[in-house]
């Protein structure tokens, strides 16, 4: 780090990135060369060739101190790199030939390999478990610091360790190519190109520097018109306190320092492009599942029909969720087990042939063909009424026929079912989505005897982190495939400005256009190929890492932890950066009112003692009352890295009441210290030339 702060002082290297600190190192080539160069003898030269030598040092040590505070936040990028770089490690792997444990290095193995890892031990590349069931810690992988459970077919991290017995890998990446390769090299080939905001910004720091350069050279020659003694050294001292010095050697570091926290937060941002954009933007368009719900909709509730009881659709949905391992219906099952009901046709349905779901039927459930048994009064634990679904299945054990318990969607069921009175079944699925739910239907053969109410919760504190958004004047866009009503309550629910209900792939890519259009800057999340285009064309695109290919090319953000309600940090992240930009901008324009009191009375106090009533500070002598400001100027740089490095603090409010605050601390502020600063360092230095 100390060594790349150095290597960072090459003048060509300053000329491109900071313009400002530039001509301050070129301020410190002039002096140094006047105070080395004991012959020299002009009117703006002094015979104190020592101040001289002390003046170039401040002003090479102010520059340091700029390159030292972007050279700090990089540093942190690449300690992220280097952790991770860590975990490649070669590593032993028992790879399974002919039944039998063979050691191998992890190099060697290839697509297919199957490798046992015990308790404790490493697995050595990306791969899905083959056999056995384990926890894994994934911690210094994805952040999460529960280790998670996986068993036959879950996938598999390389460098990630088995916490507990034992499995088989079957190894599906090749060497180069796993997980951990992949985050590395989108840490490594992040770059940082300065922002529209970043760009404006240093274009208004090279104007004022040339500004203050045409100033001071004109101050020079006039001066010396005028009679004045004008030293040059005064004159460079006079321009770099003048220069915004202070946000011209923070600059990069803030933006640096943006990365870095998304970095810790285990997003890789591929360019500063998005993080600005996230501080402007102004409509967030969010996945309804996933990002504002949990995600897993869960049973709440058996309707029956009107010839039915809550009882028969329990029965029917546990049989009809028997073989259904998906959260839905290990909920249905758990809801029913919480009413106390097992159907007692149980036999039948252990042994009944899956009915298994897909995306062209829209249900899944069981079919059998009932057996006759002595009886089925045994209905439950508890002695409870014949249900009309078990006396439909004793009749049809009498008349040998066979039986299909379905649930799905209410329009396959409906082409399915003949037996329905729809109008009743359309009312009651209209209850549920008022309510937020989701309707499933559940038929035995021909006839609807009910629905399921699924209801997908949102997830913690959203509501709390969408209001903090919406203070801060953006507007929040729900996209779903739900229907308008579900749609409608969980948006109020959380809060939601806006929605898209029943909304097709295509519809986030011509919402950002449509919103763009309208001049708004917007910020989008997704996962799917059929994302890419939006996130592309999105000016903050967040893409979840578990997602396709062509969704992390197309964003500008990688989330590795694919935890879509991030975007949200993302958005906090670039307000709280151009809130950062925006105070030490402040403070340090606001710096150049002292620096003027004690620079000016110093320049032409000894030709004109009336211009001591401008020492207002009482400084010791003209000498150190330049290098007390100098000094003040190059310290306080450093002071305000951990400022740089952490950002202002974030409070979700009203921008005009952001700014009016912002003015008061840091413009007040950057008026009142510097003269308590500058009147100290003058102290000190006065004890040392007496």
């Amino acid at each position: 780090m100390l060594k790349d702060s150095v290597t960072k002082l090459n003048p060509i290297y300053l000329a491109k990135k900071s313009p400002v600190m530039f001509t301050v190192e070129v301020g410190f080539f002039l002096v140094l060369a006047i105070g080395l160069l004991p012959n020299m003898s002009l009117e703006f030269v002094n015979e104190n060739r020592v101040f001289y030598i002390e003046s170039a040092m401040i002003l090479i040590a102010t520059v340091w101190f700029a390159t030292f505070s972007e050279s700090l936040s990089e540093s942190q990028a690449r300690a992220k790199v280097d952790s991770l770089k860590n975990l490649e490690k070669e590593v032993l792997a028992k790879k399974l030939e002919q039944g039998k444990e063979v050691p191998v290095v992890s190099s060697s193995l290839v697509v297919g390999d199957r490798v046992r890892v015990y308790a404790g031990e490493i697995i050595p590349r990306d791969g899905i478990v083959h056999e056995g069931k384990a926890f894994v810690d994934e911690s210094m992988m994805t952040g999460e610091s529960n280790p998670v459970f996986k068993e036959k077919d879950n996938p598999v991290l390389g460098g990630t360790k088995v916490a507990n017995d034992s499995i088989v890998v079957e190894i599906t990446s090749e060497a180069g190519k796993s997980f951990l390769d992949e985050m590395v090299g989108l840490i490594e080939s992040a770059k940082r190109p300065k922002t529209k905001n970043e760009i404006a910004l240093t274009i208004l720091l090279s104007g004022l520097s040339i500004i203050f350069v045409t100033v001071i050279g004109t101050m020079l020659f006039f001066g010396y018109y005028l009679g004045y003694h004008m030293d040059i050294s005064v004159l460079v001292a006079l321009l770099v306190a003048l220069m915004p010095t202070t946000i011209g050697g923070l600059l990069p570091a803030i933006g640096v320092a943006g990365i870095n926290r998304l970095a810790r937060d285990n997003i890789v941002v591929k360019s500063g492009k998005g993080i600005e954009a996230a501080g402007d933007c102004d409509v967030l368009i969010l996945d309804k599942t996933g990002t504002i719900t949990e995600g897993a909709r869960r049973a709440i509730g058996f309707v029956p029909m009107e010839k039915f009881t809550e009882q028969d659709i329990a029965e029917a949905s546990y049989a009809a969720s028997f073989n259904d391992h998906t959260h839905e219906g290990t909920s249905i099952i758990e809801l029913a087990n919480e009413r106390k009901v097992e159907p007692p046709f149980m036999m039948e349905i252990m042994t009944a042939k899956p009915v298994e779901f897909s995306s062209e039927t829209r249900f899944s459930g069981v079919e059998f063909s009932p057996k006759k048994r002595p009886s089925m009064q045994a209905h439950t634990s508890k002695s409870l009424p014949r249900t009309k679904v078990s006396s439909k299945i004793e009749e049809l054990e009498e008349a040998n026929a066979p039986v299909k318990i379905l649930k799905g969607s209410i329009d396959a069921i409906l082409q399915i079912a003949t037996k329905v009175n729809e109008p009743e079944l359309r009312w009651k699925a209209q209850e549920i989505s008022k309510d937020g739910g989701t309707p499933l239907a559940v038929a035995v053969n021909d006839e609807i005897i009910g629905l399921i109410s699924l209801k997908d919760t949102l997830k913690k504190d959203i509501r709390t982190k969408l209001d903090e958004v919406r203070v801060s004047g953006i507007t929040t866009v729900m996209i779903t495939g739900d229907n308008q009503l579900t749609a409608q309550v969980i948006a109020k629910e959380a809060n939601i400005d806006q929605i898209m209900a029943e909304a097709r792939p295509t519809d986030k890519l011509n919402r950002v256009v449509e919103e763009q259009q309208k001049g708004h800057v917007v910020g989008m999340i997704g996962d799917g190929t059929n994302d890419a285009p939006a996130l592309a064309k999105a000016d903050v695109g967040l893409a979840m890492n578990r997602g396709t290919a062509a969704a992390r090319e197309a964003a500008n953000m990688v989330d590795l932890d694919s935890d879509p309600s991030k975007i949200l940090r993302v958005v906090k992240l670039g307000k709280q950066l151009l809130m950062t930009r925006g105070a030490i901008t402040t403070f340090s324009i606001a710096n150049d009112v002292a620096k003027y009191f004690a620079i000016l009375p110093a320049m032409f106090m000894k030709d004109n003692p009336k211009m001591e009533i401008l020492n207002v500070m009482q400084l010791h002598s003209p000498e150190s009352a330049v290098l007390s400001t100098l000094i003040f100027n190059a310290i306080v740089i450093p002071m305000l890295i951990p400022l740089s490095l952490k950002g202002v603090k974030y409070k979700p409010e009203l921008p005009e009441k952001t700014f009016i605050k912002n003015m008061m601390i840091y413009g007040l502020g950057g008026v009142v210290f510097p003269f308590a600063g500058i009147k100290a360092i003058d102290l000190l230095l006065s004890a040392f030339m007496r």
